[in-house]
């Protein structure tokens, strides 16, 4: 009896050593992160100058913040809307790179709080739940944002528009996406390379 004890203790001790996701809890936030965050993580950490803890804490802060975030639905007129209101936006931009950044700008800041976002007048909450469910095309829009209000150059301007078009096409077009798993990137913005 004894010694079945000694070897039941043996293996159950065994086994602990040998489980390969022994000592991974803490890297299995981090790793958990990286995925949800992609492209977001590495601008956070390098933020932090490489400090990957202090990185993974403030990205830690903005689910638990709005990783609850229901995403309204637009309404079909209301989607319509924002599509045509785009379009002018991008026609407005060839006469006016800065005024069609500005106007883009607020758009996006007005589509996303109609998507139930904090409000844009907030940019960094705003910015930082937008992160939370959409992190793969939130540097777009906060490169816009920041040319909105220090004018850069017009092929700078072109680009900023460009990439801040996926989270436009991302907040008009998605449905709800569930708090437990992030959002990616549509096929049609698979489809073209974005």
């Amino acid at each position: 009896m004894i010694i079945t004890v000694i070897i039941a203790v043996a293996f159950i001790g065994l086994a602990i050593l040998l489980y390969p996701g022994r000592g991974r809890t803490q890297d299995r936030g981090g790793q958990g992160l990286k995925r949800r965050f992609g492209p977001e993580y590495a601008r956070v950490v390098a933020d932090h100058d490489g400090d990957t803890r202090a990185a993974e804490q403030e990205l830690g802060k903005r689910v638990k913040e709005h990783g609850l975030l229901t995403q309204q639905p637009l309404t079909p007129a209301a989607r319509e809307r924002y599509m045509t209101r785009w379009a002018a936006v991008q026609e407005q931009f060839v006469e006016s790179p800065q005024q069609g950044v500005i106007e883009a700008d607020a758009l996006l800041a007005r589509l996303a709080k109609d998507r139930g976002f904090p409000g844009g007048e907030q940019f960094e909450d705003q910015i930082a739940a937008l992160s939370v469910h959409h992190a793969h095309y939130v540097q777009g829009y906060r490169s816009m944002h920041t040319a909105a209000h220090e004018p850069s150059g017009t092929e700078d301007m072109r680009e900023m528009m460009v990439d801040a078009r996926s989270l436009f096409e991302a907040l008009v077009t998605e449905q709800p996406v569930s708090p437990s798993r992030p959002s990616a990137p549509t096929a049609e913005a698979k489809r073209h390379g974005q």
